[in-house]
């Protein structure tokens, strides 16, 4: 017996040596390749830390970089979230179009990008891989046909009537009034009305903030919170943390809410079938009806992980785009007075913004791509290398996260000249630019589903807003940017708006 116990103990001590060899390895192997000339460090890196001494909010790290960009011109950045979870992040077109060419995985593991909004998002399109991925892009990508778009827009119509008219009272006395929250209001009810045909009628409620809105905020902060705190990464720690059990108690009311969205829908399918004339087919529909190869449907957690998906996507970047689309054009008059031109040359007197205006525009759309690229709604994505990558000459192991800092590329000198400069006509001829170089929906096998919805949305609301009003600036409220997934201001977005006569 005594024999067996010391076979067993030096067998176990030698599989120890052996993972403290390998992790060694590993870590020297990061550590060479994140001290390449190819590679701009953030600051100083301390030896248990990292890098999250010099990064208290996301927000400090987008900025590090950007600095980094400009004093190096490097086109790669590194960064340590304490010694053990090292992320390359890509912030130029050269370096960026090689993951974004590929569909490489979204990185969900223990500790990487996307693993503390997975509790929150489930597996629905923007996180899922492989496989799955492939046959649900394929199952949803009818949703979001020509023939699907084109109703929505009677709707976007409503809704942004709806919150013109709150703008109208907010503003009755020439006060300034903060967009940002509005937006939210009107881009979710954009969303359930359109591709849920859940009629909630959500800013007409109340002036309270809605709960799904309040949680929505409250979680894409928390999980900013979470991963830059490593200690946080386990799930039975972040579950005693005070973080923890506020983040779990918005996921579960956004997974009921959503849930109920579904009830109802399965409900009305059953009284109103899709071969009723009177159904309008939505993206709700499709994910209930549709079906791959072999017949097989989507499980009820897996709609309801695309309802939460593009729920959420849906809704919060489209309006964070629309607000800062609006403070460019009240910091924008001339460029304004071109919209507002061609708005009322498309659309005239009409009442309505017609499908066939939205196609006919021009102007607005270069207006809207400027904005996306000052200010982007979602400032970076990231992926994880399945094999040894090539990137700037730099090789990079598999299994390895790097992100792409979108908002970072979006601000070079070298790809755009004079980048801080607000100037729509520099879209007027993309032929000599990188396509790769604006990617506001990311780009290649995984870009965004969908970005024509987005737009669309956008080109109505704003036709309709400079239609109606002159957005003018408020010289007391300068906004403060803040990335916690989506890009924000700390302070609101303030404008004033002078009715047209």
């Amino acid at each position: 017996m005594e024999l067996v116990f010391l076979v067993l103990s030096a067998l176990l001590s030698c599989i120890m040596i052996w993972k403290g060899i390998a992790i060694i390895q590993t870590y020297r192997m990061y550590i060479n390749l994140y001290n390449s000339e190819k590679v701009m460090s953030i600051g100083r890196f301390h030896p248990i830390w990292g890098h999250l001494h010099l990064i208290p909010e996301f927000s400090d790290y987008v900025r590090l970089v950007k600095t980094g960009i400009q004093e190096t011109g490097k086109k790669i950045s590194g960064v340590w979230l304490m010694f053990f979870f090292p992320i390359l992040t890509t912030c130029h077109p050269d370096t960026a179009k090689v993951l974004l060419r590929s569909s490489e995985p979204k990185p969900k593991r223990f500790g990487e990008a996307y693993y503390t909004i997975t509790p929150w998002l489930g597996d629905g399109l923007v996180l899922s891989n492989g496989r799955k991925w492939e046959r649900n892009r394929r199952l949803l990508t009818p949703a979001f046909h020509f023939d699907v778009l084109k109703p929505y827009v009677d709707l976007y119509n409503d809704v942004f009537d709806t919150f013109l008219n709150i703008m109208e009272k907010a503003t009755a006395g020439g006060q300034s009034v903060e967009v940002q929250e509005p937006y939210i209001l009107a881009a979710l009810d954009t969303m359930l009305r359109s591709a849920f045909s859940y009629d909630s009628r959500i800013q007409e409620q109340s002036n309270k903030q809605h709960p799904y809105v309040e949680g929505v905020r409250r979680l894409t902060y928390l999980t900013t919170y979470r991963t830059l705190r490593p200690w946080l990464y386990p799930d039975f720690l972040f579950k005693l943390s005070a973080a923890g059990k506020e983040y779990f108690s918005h996921t579960k009311y956004i997974h009921e809410f959503d849930e109920k969205v579904i009830r109802d829908r399965r409900t009305s399918l059953e009284s109103k079938p899709l071969a009723s004339d009177k159904h309008r087919l939505d993206f709700l529909d499709i994910l209930l009806t549709a079906r791959d190869e072999q017949g097989v449907g989507l499980t009820d957690r897996e709609v309801r992980d695309e309802v939460d998906t593009f729920l959420f996507a849906g809704h919060d970047t489209t309006s964070a785009a629309l607000g800062w689309a609006t403070y460019l054009l009240a910091q924008n008059l001339e460029e304004q007075q071109k919209v507002y031109d061609e708005v009322m040359h498309v659309v005239g007197d009409k009442p309505e913004v017609e499908w066939s205006d939205i196609q006919a525009l021009q102007r607005l759309p270069l207006f809207i791509k400027e904005s996306l690229r000052m200010y982007t709604p979602v400032p970076l994505i990231s992926r994880v290398t399945t094999r040894e990558t090539e990137i700037d000459g730099l090789i990079i192991p598999a299994n390895n996260q790097v992100t792409i800092l979108i908002d970072a590329m979006n601000h070079r000198e070298d790809v755009w000249k004079d980048p801080e400069t607000f100037r729509p006509d520099r879209f007027l001829d993309d032929s000599t630019r990188d396509p790769y170089s604006f990617v506001p929906f990311s780009a290649g096998p995984r870009n965004c589903i969908g970005q024509n919805f987005a737009m669309n949305e956008m080109k109505v609301a704003l036709a309709k807003l400079v239609k109606r009003f002159r957005v003018l600036p408020d010289t007391d409220h300068t906004p403060v940017l803040s990335y916690e997934g989506i890009l924000r201001s700390k302070t609101g977005i303030w404008v004033k708006l002078e009715q047209r006569k």
